[in-house]
C-alpha cells in the first residue's frame, strides 16, 4: 500500500513538473510573438535605383538646384492667393525701404534701391529655399556700401557724382556676388558659424546704433546744418551725437512735426494690431494685413504736395529716375559693371569681402531660423550661391549689394507666404512702380523714409535685451565682453575698422579653439582592476596609475591642432591635469608607459602623422615606451605607411586599454594612488 502511494506521489510531481515546464514555454512563445509584432522591421535601402537613367537623374538633381521646380508642378489656386497677398503685403514695405536704403544710407540715385528689389528677388525666387526669406537691400550691408563710397570721396577729396557713386556700388555688388557665389560653389556654407552670437549681435547692434543716430539728424531737419559744421559721411557715431547735443535747439520744426507723427504712426498702427487680435475683432485679420508703410507713405506725398511742405523747408526726395515722361523703363539696358576714374579697386574688394562675411551670415542664419520654424530644409552652400547669381546679375542692372533681412523677413513671415512666388509678386510690384508711379514719388518727404529707416535700425536692436540676459543668466562673461568690445570699436571708430575688427576676432577666436586638441586622462576605477573612466568625470571614485599615462584623443588630428598636442601631453606627464598651472611644481615623476587610445581620432592628415612620429620619438628618447589601443580604422592605413606601427612595435597595437594594461604588468608591477588635488 506505502508502495503504492509513493507511485502515486511521484507521478503527481512528475505531472506538475510537466505542466510547469509547458507553463514557461508557453510564456516564452508569447513573449517572443508580443516582440516580434512590436519591434521595428528591418529595412534595405539601396544606393542606387537599377531604373535610374541619366534623365532622371537630371530632372531629381534640378531640383535640387533650382529650388523653383520643386514647388512650381504642385502649385495651386489657393497657392497663388495667399502669396499675392503676402507678395503686395511686402511690396508695401520693401518699395519705400529700397528708396530710403539707397538715398540714405548708400548714398546714391533712389531708383537704384528699385532696380536692387527688381532683380533681386526675381532670381531669389528661382533659386532661393526659403518662402519667408525677403532678400533685397538691407540696412547693414547699404551702410556699409554708403561708408565705402564716403571712405573713396575722402581719400580723393571731392565728392562724387551721383551716376560714380552709383558705379561704385554696382561694382561692389559685382564683388561681392563673385566671392559669395564662388563660397556657395566650393561648400563653404559652414562659414555662416564663423561668427558667434555675441560678436554678430555687437556688430549688429552698433550698426543699428549708427543708423539711429544718422537718421535722427535728418529726422529733426538738421542735415544742411552738419555739412556745414564739417560733419562728413566719415565722422564717427560719437562726433554726430555731439553734434546732435549742441544743436538739437536748431531744429527744424515742420521737419521735425512730420518725422514725428510718423514715427508714432508707425509705432501706434502695429501696437493696435497686435491688441485687435487679441481681441479677436470680425475683421482683425483684414485689419492685420494693411500695411502701414505704406499708409505713411501715401499721407505724406499727400499732405507735402497739397500743403506744399517743401515750400516751409521739408526736404523731399525730387525727381526720381529720368523723368519727364509717364512711363518709365522699369530696368535699364543691361551694361558691365566699371570702376570710375578716381576709386580704387583695392577699396572696393575689401569693402565687398566685409559685406559678403556680414551678408551671408545673417541672411543664413534667418533662413535656418525659418527653416526650423516651418520644418523645411535650407542648404547654406545653395543660399550662397542664389545670392550670389542675384548680385551678379544685378549688377549688369545698376543694383547694390543685397542679402536677406531678418526684420524685413519677420514681417513677411506674418503674413504667411507660401512659397518663393511671394517675394516675386513684391518683385513684380516694384517693376509695375518704376514703370508707371515714379512721377507719385516726387514730393515724398526724406523724413518719411529716414523714419521708415529709423523703424528698420529698431529691428536690428530687438534680438538685444534676450540675447544679453541669456548670457548674463549663462554667466558667459566673455561672450559678454566680446559683445561689448565689438560694440564700443564700431561705435567710436568706423563701421569699416568694426566690421573688420569683429571677422579678424572670430577668426583668432576659432583658430585659437581648433588649434588645441581635445584629449581626456583616463584612470582606474577605485576597487576594480580593469575599469578606466575619465578623471575629471569622478576625482573620488576614479584614480591615477603610477608610472602609467592613459590618454584618449577625442577628435581627428590635421595640422591645424597637431602643434599643441606635445605641450599637452608634457603637462599631463607632469601634473596628470591640464587645469593645474604650468609655475606649479610637478605631481607626477618617471613616467614609463604611455597609453593612447585613438579609438575616436576617425582621421589624421599627413602633417599630423609626422608630428605624432616625432613625438613618439622623442618619447622613447626619454625611455617611455607607447602603447596604441583601440586605432580606427579609417586612420590606421596612414598610421602604417607612416612607419608609427614600426616604430613603437606592432605588438604594442591592443584591442583596448584593458589588454594594453595586463601588457604593461607582465613587464612591472605597479601601484595606484590617489588624484592630485585640484590648485
Amino acid at each position: 500500500m506505502y508502495f503504492v502511494l509513493l507511485q502515486r506521489e511521484d507521478l503527481l510531481v512528475k505531472c506538475t513538473f510537466f505542466l510547469g515546464v509547458l507553463f514557461y514555454l508557453y510564456i516564452y512563445i508569447y513573449i517572443l510573438i508580443i516582440i516580434y509584432i512590436h519591434i521595428v522591421p528591418s529595412i534595405l535601402i539601396e544606393n542606387r535605383n537599377p531604373q535610374d537613367t541619366l534623365l532622371s537623374k537630371i530632372t531629381t538633381r534640378s531640383k535640387y538646384y533650382l529650388p523653383i521646380l520643386q514647388w512650381i508642378p504642385h502649385y495651386t489656386k489657393n497657392d497663388f492667393y495667399r502669396d499675392l497677398l503676402s507678395g503686395l503685403s511686402l511690396s508695401a514695405l520693401f518699395i519705400p525701404q529700397g528708396l530710403s536704403y539707397a538715398t540714405a544710407l548708400c548714398r546714391i540715385p533712389a531708383i537704384h534701391g528699385l532696380y536692387t528689389i527688381s532683380v533681386v528677388t526675381f532670381v531669389y525666387a528661382c533659386l532661393g529655399m526659403s518662402p519667408q526669406l525677403s532678400v533685397g537691400p538691407e540696412a547693414t550691408v547699404s551702410l556699409i556700401v554708403g561708408s565705402g563710397i564716403a571712405h573713396q570721396q575722402a581719400q580723393q577729396k571731392y565728392p562724387f557724382e551721383p551716376e560714380k557713386a552709383a558705379a561704385i556700388a554696382s561694382m561692389t555688388a559685382l564683388c561681392v556676388g563673385l566671392f559669395t557665389f564662388a563660397l556657395g560653389l566650393l561648400r563653404f556654407g559652414f562659414l555662416d558659424s564663423l561668427m558667434s552670437r555675441a560678436l554678430l549681435r555687437g556688430f549688429i547692434t552698433a550698426v543699428g546704433v549708427v543708423v539711429l543716430v544718422q537718421q535722427f539728424i535728418i529726422l529733426l531737419g538738421l542735415s544742411t546744418l552738419s555739412s556745414e559744421m564739417g560733419l562728413s559721411p566719415e565722422s564717427t557715431t560719437i562726433e554726430r551725437l555731439g553734434f546732435l547735443f549742441s544743436h538739437i535747439k536748431d531744429s527744424h520744426l515742420l521737419t521735425s512735426s512730420l518725422s514725428f507723427s510718423v514715427l508714432g504712426f508707425l509705432f501706434a498702427v502695429p501696437i493696435l494690431k497686435r491688441f485687435i487680435l487679441k481681441r479677436e475683432y470680425r475683421f482683425a485679420k483684414v485689419i492685420h494685413q494693411i500695411p502701414e508703410v505704406l499708409i505713411v507713405v501715401i499721407g505724406s506725398v499727400l499732405a507735402c504736395c497739397f500743403g506744399k511742405l517743401n515750400e516751409s523747408g521739408v526736404e523731399i526726395l525730387g525727381q526720381v529716375g529720368d523723368g519727364g515722361d509717364d512711363f518709365h523703363l522699369p530696368l535699364p539696358f543691361p551694361t558691365t559693371p566699371y570702376l570710375p576714374s578716381g576709386a580704387d579697386i583695392n577699396t572696393v574688394l575689401i569693402n565687398a569681402a566685409m559685406i559678403t562675411i556680414i551678408g551671408f551670415v545673417e541672411s543664413i542664419a534667418a533662413a535656418k531660423s525659418f527653416a526650423r520654424r516651418h520644418n523645411y530644409f535650407v542648404s547654406a552652400n545653395r543660399e550662397l550661391v542664389a545670392m550670389g547669381i542675384g548680385n551678379i546679375i544685378g549688377s549688369f542692372f545698376q543694383t547694390f549689394p543685397a542679402f536677406g533681412s531678418f526684420p524685413r523677413s519677420k514681417v513677411h513671415e506674418q503674413v504667411n507666404p507660401k512659397t518663393q512666388m511671394s517675394g516675386l509678386i513684391s518683385g513684380a510690384a516694384c517693376v509695375i512702380v518704376t514703370s508707371f508711379l515714379l512721377p507719385t514719388l516726387f514730393y515724398l518727404p526724406t523724413a518719411t523714409l529716414s523714419g521708415i529707416i529709423f523703424m528698420a535700425a529698431l529691428g536690428l536692436l530687438h534680438e538685444l535685451p534676450h540675447d544679453l540676459t541669456f548670457m548674463m543668466n549663462c554667466r558667459a562673461w566673455k561672450d559678454v565682453l566680446l559683445m561689448a568690445t565689438t560694440f564700443f570699436t564700431t561705435m567710436f571708430f568706423s563701421l569699416e575698422l568694426g566690421t573688420a575688427f569683429a571677422v579678424l576676432l572670430s577668426l583668432i577666436i576659432t583658430v585659437r579653439q581648433s588649434s588645441y586638441p581635445r584629449i581626456t586622462i583616463l584612470g582606474r576605477v577605485k576597487e576594480t582592476s580593469y575599469e578606466f573612466r575619465p578623471i575629471h568625470d569622478s576625482r573620488e571614485k576614479v584614480e591615477h596609475l603610477k608610472d602609467v599615462l592613459i590618454v584618449r584623443i577625442e577628435e581627428p588630428l590635421y595640422f591645424a591642432n597637431t602643434g599643441q598636442l606635445k605641450d599637452r601631453l608634457r603637462r599631463l606627464e607632469q601634473f596628470g591635469d591640464l587645469a593645474v598651472h604650468p609655475s606649479e611644481i610637478p605631481r607626477r615623476k618617471n613616467l614609463s608607459y604611455i597609453i593612447l587610445d585613438i579609438e575616436r581620432m576617425e582621421h589624421i592628415d599627413a602633417s599630423a602623422v609626422q608630428i605624432l612620429h616625432e613625438i613618439i620619438e622623442s618619447y622613447h628618447e626619454q625611455r617611455v615606451r607607447i602603447l596604441l589601443v583601440n586605432g580606427h580604422p579609417s586612420a590606421m592605413p596612414l598610421i602604417e605607411r607612416a612607419g608609427i606601427l614600426e616604430l613603437i612595435g606592432p605588438h604594442l597595437l591592443f584591442e583596448d586599454v584593458t589588454d594594453a594594461i595586463q601588457s604593461i604588468e607582465q613587464d612591472m608591477m605597479y601601484t595606484s594612488f590617489p588624484s592630485s588635488p585640484r590648485s
